[in-house]
């Protein structure tokens, strides 16, 4: 049973835990205390996805129903042993210094958890490399099309890129959509990501143009598809990790997916794609990790150079 406030050490640090029986998700009845637990429970498949990232919390004090705000700045009552690294960044004429919080370890992950950050968010770069992000993403976000038709276009997504020699991986966003994302070397700046993201979603379009769109307005985009978001790859800009939590009913979870699943909801009737994949939640991530591992972990993140793929692209697709 979660109490109020409670003291307890983690990998060697002193953390007082406040306000643990704060219920966070008023129908479910989770606490921030189950939100903490939760964190610790993934933290050897999440810190990797987290370190050496600047990281951006989306906190909620007044639970999911409440007001949220993100916050880039670490907190002036940050502990001096969370690691932070200063950027410029610009704001119209001028540039102001932001101290991110940089989340290495278990006790960081647990002080941001305490904050009633349901949702964390990272950069695509690393602080060594922060102009060169390590992967390219594809963000497939539906609009009022089926389980069927998103699967079905992140299929085509991943044949594109297989075609000329990559290896994608996929998870769910956590809400809706999926995230397909490509491994890379940190030898990229983030307009040759974007531009390269272009080419690609481009090629997927034009093989499935009832079922996708570019279009960013969503009370524009035509009902049934698919938008292809090639464009939120930049500095500055943040993801939702795997295994991170959202601020949704029953608290689900971005979850890396095997593409043998992808294929099986290519086959399913469901008409909203979160139904499915609210599956996946803050109460069975865990046991699916322990059966599963991390999908986007090991062999299978396979850092890929963009020169050989755009030259296989220029020889496979003319």
């Amino acid at each position: 049973m979660a109490t109020r406030k409670q003291t307890v050490s983690v990998a060697g640090r002193e953390l007082t835990l406040s306000n643990l029986d704060k219920v966070l998700w008023p129908l479910d009845g989770y606490t921030k205390g189950d939100l903490i637990e939760y964190y610790r429970s993934v933290a050897p498949w999440l810190l990797p996805h987290l370190e050496d990232r600047p990281l951006t919390l989306q906190r909620y004090p007044d639970g999911i129903d409440g007001a949220s705000f993100f916050e880039k700045q670490a907190p002036k009552f940050t502990p001096p042993w969370v690691q932070t690294v200063r950027i410029s960044a610009p704001y119209k004429s001028t540039a102001t210094n932001i101290n991110y919080i940089v989340c290495n370890d278990e006790p960081t992950l647990v002080f941001c958890a305490n904050l009633a950050s349901v949702v964390l968010h990272v950069w695509y770069s690393r602080i060594e490399s922060l102009d060169s992000p390590d992967y390219a993403l594809f963000d497939l976000d539906p609009f009022e099309c089926t389980l069927k038709t998103l699967a079905s276009v992140a299929l085509e997504l991943r044949k594109t890129l297989v075609e000329i020699g990559l290896h994608p991986l996929v998870k769910t966003s956590g809400g809706s959509g999926l995230h397909v994302v490509v491994p890379l070397r940190p030898a990229y700046t983030y307009d040759a990501i974007k531009q390269f993201g272009e080419i690609i979603a481009r090629r997927v379009a034009a093989a499935r143009p009832r079922e996708t769109t570019f279009e960013r307005v969503i009370a524009r985009r035509p009902k049934g598809t698919v938008y292809l978001d090639y464009v939120q790859v930049g500095r500055g800009k943040t993801v939702v990790p795997p295994f991170s939590v959202r601020a949704r009913e029953g608290a689900p979870v971005s979850m890396p997916l095997e593409w043998t699943e992808v294929e099986g909801l290519a086959r399913k009737r469901t008409a909203n794609p979160a139904d499915e994949f609210a599956r996946w939640t803050m109460k069975n991530a865990v046991s699916r990790l322990k059966r599963e591992g991390d999908l986007w972990a090991g062999k299978r993140w396979r850092e890929a150079r963009l020169e050989p793929a755009i030259k296989r692209a220029q020889k496979v697709w003319g």
